[in-house]
């Protein structure tokens, strides 16, 4: 009895190192087809060479001093990880990032009884994106809502939250700038 009980167990695992395999061996066929790529990012090499990121600077009417530079870094990151663009200090550079954080304020998303519950925070950020090389400019907001509970001050909410807050933006900020959608 036991034998069979470990046999069926191996089948088991079998069974599961097999789909495991064909679902990869899959999505690389896929890929290698050019049916789906890994990487949403649309850069023409051959003319894009360079990126300029200034500092996105807080306009928001509340300012969290971290928010700016984490950010800008942030940003920064991104594009040298997942780009092959040099990042310069040039004002010639064919692609030229520049912003602020246009929003950051709180307010009651959730109530109960006749007590809040939920607070939320909104950050938005203007961008604008200037190409050189096509002189195209490109200006857009980004904007995300971050609930929190209302048993929190903003500043501790703010710990919590940043680096979410500092991602997702960042993020919005590159798919829209670099991505074929």
């Amino acid at each position: 009895m036991m034998h069979l009980k470990s046999s069926s167990v191996s089948t088991m695992k079998m069974r599961k190192i097999f789909f495991a395999f064909s679902l990869i061996s899959f999505i690389f066929l896929l890929q290698s087809c050019g049916i789906y790529s890994f990487k949403d990012v649309s850069i023409d090499y051959s003319k894009l060479k360079t990126v300029k990121i200034n500092f996105f600077e807080n306009k928001a009417r509340i300012i969290n001093p971290q928010l700016s530079p984490k950010l800008t870094d942030k940003l920064q990151l991104k594009i040298a990880s997942q780009t092959k663009l040099t990042r310069t200090n040039n004002d010639d550079a064919n692609i030229q990032i520049s912003g602020y954080i246009s929003d950051y304020s709180v307010t009651t998303s959730g109530i109960s009884s006749t007590q809040a519950t939920t607070n939320r925070l909104t950050v938005a950020v203007h961008v604008t994106s200037k190409n050189t090389v096509t002189d195209k400019t490109d200006d857009f907001d980004v904007s995300r809502n971050y609930d929190f509970s209302a048993n929190l001050s903003l500043q501790q909410a703010e710990a919590q939250l940043v680096d979410e807050i500092v991602r997702t933006l960042t993020d919005d900020i590159f798919n829209h700038i670099f991505s074929n959608w």
